[in-house]
C-alpha cells in the first residue's frame, strides 16, 4: 500500500499511526518486521492483552449511530461550555462600564477591575493540559465535575465578593474550572465520536462558545448598568446546577479501574508543576505589559525570561525524565501539526482583538452604550456560529478538512483587511457587511484546525492534541490583548503628538496608557461643544490606532494561511475510534450484542 498523498488524501492504516505509515515508501521491510514483532509481542503477552482490548472500545466509523441518551450526554456538555462562554465574555467585553461600576462598589482602580478579566482568561489556559493528562489517569467525568465545581465556588465567591482581593481570588478559581471544561470537552468529544462524524458536534460546541460570546457582554452589561454587576457571578448558578444533574445521568462513560493510590504514581507532578508555574510566569507579564509596566521595565522582563527559562526546562525534563509526562513530545513532531497548533494561536489572536477593540471602537466613534455594543458584534458571532456548524457538518461528509482551512484563512485574511475601511461615521449599511466576511472565516477554522490536528495526531495522542486546541487559542486570546494594546497604545500616542491642539499633545502620553480609559474620556466629552475638536481628535487617533492593527492580524492571517497550504498535509479521517473511555449507552450495546449473538 502506498502511503503517498493520493487525491489530497494521506492514507491511515487504523492499525497504525499516520506518522508510521507517512514514512512507508522506502521503509517497507522495517514496517512488516516491526509488524511481525508487534504479532509475537502479542501472543506472547497472551491474557492481559485480550483483557486490554476487551477494555477498549472501538466504533468503525460507519456504526456510529447515536441515541438519545447520546444526545442528552452532549446536551450537558453545551451548557457548561456556554456558561463558560458567558462568563469570560460578561466581564471582559463588557469592561469599560463594568469596570467603573465594580471599582466603585469595591473601592478599587480601573487595573484591579481590568484583571477581573484577564485572571479568568490566564488561569484556564494554564491548567487546559492538567485536567486533560488527570483525565487519563482518574477518568473524564470525575475531572468534569471537578472542573465545575471550581468554576461554580468562583462563581458564588465572586458573587458575595466586598473587596478586590476577594473579587481576584474567586475569579482565579473560576477560570481553572472553566479551562477544564473547554479541555475536556474536546477530550471527552473524541471518546464519544468517532473522527469523520466529529466535524459536526465541535461546530455545535463551537457555535454554543459563539452563542454565549454575543450575550455575554449585552447581558454583562444590562446587569451592571441596570441591576447589579454581582448578578454576572450569579447568573452561573442555574446553568451550574442543570450541569450537576446531567453529568451524573447522562454522561456515562466507561469507567477508569485502578487503585487510587497506584494512580496518583502515574501523574507526573513535577512536568505539571513546571507546566503550570512556567506558563503563569510567561502570560502574567504579557498581558499588564504596556498597562501596568512598561514592555522594558523589570517587572516585565524578569518574569517573561524566567517563564521562557521554564518552559525551556519542562521540554528537556518531558523528553528525558517521565515516563507519562504531560505533554508527550510525539504532539510536536509532525509538521503538520506544529503549523496547526501556530494557526491556532493566531486564530486566537485575530478572534479576540475583535472581540475586544471593536466595541470600544463603537463606543468611542458611534456613541454606542457598552450593552449596544456588544449587540453590534452580532455581525461577527452571529456569522461564526453558523460557519462552524457547517464546515464541520460538510467536513464530515467529505472526509476532508484543508478545503475548509483554505477558504477560513482566505476570508478571515480578507475580513481582517477590509475593516480598515472603518471610519467615525461609516453607517451600518456599510461595516455590516465588512463584518461577516471575517466572522464567517473565524467559524469555518473552528472545527478545521481542531480536526486537522486530531488527524495529524498518532494512536494514543488524538485526546491529548484535542485538549490541546482550547490551550493554544487561549494562549492567543491572551497575546492577542497584549499585541493589540501595545500596538493601538504606540499609534494613538503617535497621533495625539501630532495633533494641531497643544493641550491634547501634551496628554498624549496619558491618554494612550490605555484603550479603556481613552474610550472613558471620549464619552465624557460628549455634548460639551468647547471640547469638539478634542474629542475629534481623540476618536480619529483610535481608529487610525484599529487600522494599524487591523493591518497586524491581516498580516498573520496571511501568514497562517500560506503555512498552510505549504505543510499541512491531508490525513486520513476514516480511523476507528478508539478509547478505553467511551460512551456507554447500555441498551444500544445490549441490542448489539444480541445481534452479533442472533449471527
Amino acid at each position: 500500500m502506498d502511503s503517498r498523498p493520493q487525491a489530497d488524501i494521506t492514507p491511515c492504516d487504523p492499525k497504525t499511526s499516520c506518522t508510521e505509515m507517512s514514512q512507508l515508501g522506502s521503509g517497507r521491510n522495517s514496517f512488516s518486521n516491526a509488524a511481525l514483532n508487534r504479532n509475537d509481542s502479542q501472543k506472547s503477552s497472551g491474557l492481559s492483552d485480550l483483557t486490554t482490548l476487551k477494555s477498549a472500545s472501538t466504533t468503525p466509523p460507519e456504526d456510529f449511530k447515536p441515541g438519545w441518551r447520546f444526545l442528552a450526554a452532549f446536551i450537558c456538555l453545551c451548557i457548561v461550555n456556554l456558561i463558560c462562554a458567558l462568563d469570560a465574555t460578561s466581564i471582559s467585553v463588557a469592561l469599560p462600564l463594568t469596570s467603573q461600576v465594580m471599582s466603585d462598589a469595591l473601592h478599587g482602580t480601573g487595573i484591579e477591575a481590568f484583571w477581573t478579566g484577564t485572571s479568568f482568561l490566564l488561569t484556564a489556559t494554564v491548567f487546559q493540559p492538567s485536567f486533560a493528562s488527570l483525565s487519563h489517569v482518574f477518568g473524564r467525568k470525575p475531572l468534569l465535575l471537578i472542573a465545575l465545581t471550581f468554576f461554580t465556588v468562583g462563581a458564588i465567591a465572586g458573587a458575595v465578593s466586598n473587596d478586590f482581593t476577594a473579587l481576584l481570588t474567586s475569579r482565579v478559581i473560576q477560570g481553572i474550572g472553566g479551562g477544564g471544561i473547554a479541555a475536556l470537552t474536546g477530550v471527552i468529544i473524541t471518546d464519544m465520536v468517532p473522527l469523520k462524524e466529529r466535524g459536526k458536534w465541535l461546530g455545535l460546541v463551537t457555535m454554543m462558545w459563539a452563542i454565549g460570546s454575543v450575550i455575554g457582554p449585552v447581558i454583562g452589561g444590562v446587569l451592571a448598568e441596570k441591576v447589579s454587576w454581582r448578578w454576572i457571578f450569579w447568573i452561573n448558578v442555574p446553568f451550574c446546577a442543570i450541569g450537576y444533574v446531567m453529568i451524573p445521568l447522562f454522561l456515562k462513560l466507561q469507567y477508569k479501574p485502578g487503585n487510587f493510590a497506584q494512580k496518583l504514581k502515574q501523574i507526573d507532578w513535577i512536568g505539571s508543576f513546571l507546566f503550570v508555574a512556567s506558563t503563569t510566569s510567561t502570560l502574567i507579564p504579557i498581558t499588564w505589559g504596556g498597562v501596568m509596566y512598561p514592555w522594558d521595565h523589570w517587572r516585565t522582563l524578569v518574569p517573561l525570561l524566567v517563564g521562557i527559562c521554564g518552559l525551556f526546562v519542562f521540554i528537556v525534563y518531558s523528553k528525558y525524565i517521565p515516563t507519562e509526562p504531560i505533554l508527550r513530545g510525539t504532539l510536536f513532531k509532525n509538521v503538520t501539526a506544529l503549523v496547526c497548533y501556530l494557526s491556532i494561536v493566531i486564530h486566537g489572536m485575530m478572534l479576540w482583538s475583535a472581540l475586544y477593540y471593536m466595541p470600544l471602537y463603537f463606543q468611542a466613534a458611534k456613541s454606542m452604550s457598552p450593552t449596544t455594543s456588544g449587540i453590534a458584534l452580532f455581525p461577527w458571532t452571529f456569522t461564526t456560529a453558523p460557519a462552524a456548524v457547517v464546515a464541520g457538518i460538510l467536513i464530515a461528509k467529505t472526509g476532508r478538512y484543508r478545503w475548509a482551512m483554505y477558504f477560513g484563512w482566505f476570508t478571515t485574511t480578507v475580513g481582517s483587511g477590509l475593516l480598515i475601511l472603518y471610519k467615525e461615521h461609516t453607517p451600518a449599511r456599510e461595516w455590516i457587511p465588512l463584518a461577516l466576511i471575517s466572522g464567517m472565516g473565524l467559524g469555518f477554522l473552528y472545527p478545521a484546525m481542531s480536526l486537522c490536528n486530531q488527524a495529524a495526531a498518532v494512536k494514543g495522542d488524538v485526546a491529548a492534541a484535542a485538549a490541546l486546541n482550547p490551550f493554544f487559542r487561549n494562549f492567543g486570546q491572551t497575546l492577542g490583548v497584549a499585541v493589540g494594546g501595545t500596538v493601538v497604545q504606540n499609534q494613538v500616542k503617535k497621533k495625539l503628538l501630532a495633533s494641531a491642539i497643544p493641550a491634547v499633545a501634551a496628554k498624549a502620553a496619558e491618554y494612550s496608557k490605555d484603550a479603556t480609559t481613552l474610550v472613558s474620556v471620549v464619552k465624557a466629552m460628549r455634548g460639551d461643544p468647547s471640547m469638539a475638536a478634542v474629542r475629534h481628535d481623540l476618536i480619529d487617533a483610535y481608529i487610525t490606532a484599529l487600522h494599524v492593527l487591523w493591518i497586524v492580524m491581516c498580516s498573520l492571517g496571511a501568514l497562517a494561511g500560506i503555512l498552510t497550504i505549504i505543510f499541512v498535509k491531508a490525513y486520513s479521517m476514516d480511523r476507528e475510534l478508539e478509547t478505553d473511555q467511551g460512551f456507554v449507552d447500555t441498551r444500544r450495546d445490549e441490542m448489539r450484542e444480541v445481534d452479533e449473538t442472533s449471527a
